[in-house]
């Protein structure tokens, strides 16, 4: 064991395909980062707190720690587990997903670990599992958020099919709504009718319509569960690349050309919520301390 203490960090994603309905997805990384701290303590007690978001539930991140802890064997300690956050939870950036990321690599490094990528995704899609916080283990939405860039993959067999660069003058601008969405209260039965749709919308993103893919997506769920389409229509108007529903939503994406944001920023303000400005993660999960 090292110093007892770890700290790490994990970007949001935003999606390309959703993957609740036919079970294969993609996503890219996003600007917006988790720090997750981790100390170590004695006697088997994990206790998380949500820093900033005392109505949210730490459940996640201790089991994230747990499981870490098991397979190290070392069940007999215990931790205290923090996280910060600039993502906006339950909008559809992935903020369950980096939270696992940063929590799984954070409680490696206060081991004095280094695990395989493969090792830190697969024990968060299991902690996010067992927590409730996923429909398909969101394979899609943790690679992004662990490797940054793009990522296609089948959340089902959990597979990564493709990986793509996404440019990095590219402008992300978000909306995001006064109200959360849990991806939670989603099932692939409420969105049966849009099953084939999606499938053909993932074979494109696969032949590299990375940005149709994403604006397909959005209108397609944003109909299915009750968003509105028309702010990702709008920011289209308005010369963006791509826009669409994240997730479940409530969020919506937009990717655009720098010269486009300040019209696409004006448009927007015409909804209700708040509109942040981010770009593209390059740079995915990290660790920042020991």
């Amino acid at each position: 064991m090292g110093r007892g203490v770890g700290i790490a960090s994990a970007c949001a994603s935003a999606t390309v395909v959703n993957a609740i309905a036919a079970g294969k997805g993609a996503a890219f990384g996003v600007d917006l980062r988790v720090q997750a701290r981790v100390r170590l303590t004695k006697g088997g007690k994990i206790s998380g707190r949500i820093l900033g978001q005392r109505k949210e539930s730490p459940r996640l991140i201790e089991i994230c720690v747990r499981r870490v802890l098991e397979n190290l064997g070392m069940k007999k300690y215990g931790a205290v587990v923090e996280t910060t956050s600039e993502i906006p939870i339950a909008v559809g950036l992935s903020s369950s997903s980096a939270a696992a990321n940063a929590v799984v690599l954070a409680t490696f490094a206060a081991c004095d670990q280094r695990p395989k990528p493969e090792q830190v995704l697969e024990i968060g899609i299991e902690s996010a599992f067992e927590a409730g916080v996923t429909v398909t283990g969101a394979l899609d939405d943790a690679a992004a958020s662990f490797y940054g860039g793009g990522v296609i993959t089948d959340n089902l067999k959990r597979k990564i099919l493709k990986r793509f660069k996404v440019d990095p003058r590219l402008v992300v601008v978000v909306h995001v709504p006064p109200v959360k969405f849990y991806t939670s209260k989603v099932s692939p039965e409420d969105l049966r009718h849009i099953y084939r749709a999606v499938q053909s919308v993932h074979r494109m993103a696969l032949r590299g319509e990375i940005w149709k893919s994403l604006t397909i997506n959005g209108l397609l769920y944003s109909t299915a569960l009750g968003h509105d389409p028309m702010i990702a229509i709008e920011a289209i108007s308005k010369g963006a690349v791509a826009a669409g529903l994240t997730g479940t939503g409530s969020a919506t994406v937009a990717v655009a050309e720098p010269d486009k944001v300040v019209d696409i920023v004006k448009a927007w303000r015409a909804w209700r919520g708040r509109i942040l400005i981010t770009k593209p993660a390059i740079e995915g999960a990290r660790v920042e301390g020991v």
